[in-house]
């Protein structure tokens, strides 16, 4: 209990800023908290309209640091006056800020910004760096088949992805996984990782290692139409599209259009699996204009 409440006394000293928006975000935040790692202040994205009412809702990371009486700043854009205040905060703190925490803000940080903090920027990236650099590495290792991935802890430099790593562990899920399932296992093991890393690193006690730059690869932002499925196509190719695209956009597809005219209808799938003979089975869908059912009753209409 002694070791327990030193270390947290030892890293409620240590002063950072943590940038990040969406649900992954707040497990790292939580992962930090069980190692008494409070930031003090929490850089997010603005609040935005959301449902069918356009409600204008917080993001993750803001309802947590309300939660825990944390100073949330959410600019638009990273701009020279952003850099400029978070300088002069860091003037004003004792010390000045020890290191800057990023875990999938959603938004490039300049060179200026990284360099505030005297220990640089971490950052939690979900895959085995250098592969899957950019902003959709876990769905990526889905539709890429990967097989094997994990999480990096990395020092951000000017470009994107390219820092030394400080850490990396594989993690294990059966294959292929459903992406909401493999977001929040490799957001778990980031946080585990940051909470060991951040004293250490701060302390002089890890050396970043440079990455095998040759050996990168890269996935893009996808869009709504990148989800779209042909059922005739292979089914386990289609499988890894389904579980790639879970939640947001959702993998789908087009029925044929009615014998007497009409329009082709949007099917959006939400689960399927591969058959005892390799075949994909759909399980569960949401026909346009509908709620979700199953794939036995849309068949039946």
């Amino acid at each position: 209990m002694y070791e327990m409440c030193q270390k947290t006394m030892t890293n409620s000293k240590l002063n950072f800023i943590f940038f990040g928006t969406p649900e992954l975000s707040v497990t790292v935040l939580e992962e930090l908290k069980v190692e008494g790692l409070l930031p003090r202040i929490v850089v997010t994205a603005p609040d935005k309209p959301q449902g069918r009412g356009m409600k204008l809702t917080a993001p993750p990371v803001k309802v947590w640091a309300q939660e825990h009486n944390i100073e949330v700043l959410q600019p638009k854009k990273i701009t020279e006056d952003v850099v400029a205040e978070l300088k002069a905060r860091s003037s004003a703190l004792e010390g000045g800020f020890a290191v800057f925490v990023v875990a999938a803000y959603g938004k490039i940080l300049p060179q200026a910004l990284l360099d505030i903090p005297k220990h640089g920027t971490l950052n939690v990236h979900p895959s085995l760096l250098p592969r899957l650099r950019g902003p959709s590495p876990i769905r990526s290792a889905i539709l890429f088949d990967e097989k094997v991935t994990g999480v990096s802890i990395m020092l951000l430099d000017a470009e994107m992805d390219h820092g030394p790593i400080l850490a990396q562990e594989i993690v294990d899920i059966g294959w292929p996984p459903r992406a909401p399932e493999l977001e929040a296992l490799l957001a778990k093991k980031g946080g585990e990782m940051l909470a060991k890393i951040l004293p250490q690193w701060v302390s002089g006690t890890i050396a970043p290692q440079e990455q095998e730059h040759e050996r990168a690869t890269f996935c893009k932002m996808f869009k709504k139409e990148d989800a779209e499925i042909n059922l005739s196509d292979d089914p386990y190719q289609n499988l890894l599209k389904i579980r790639a695209y879970e939640g947001a956009p959702g993998a789908y597809f087009f029925t044929d259009p009615p014998a007497g005219g009409g329009k082709r209808i949007r099917v959006k799938v939400v689960t399927a699996e591969l058959a005892e003979d390799g075949s994909l089975r759909l399980l569960r869908v949401i026909p346009e204009g509908k709620k979700e059912m199953n794939w036995e009753d849309f068949n039946k209409n």
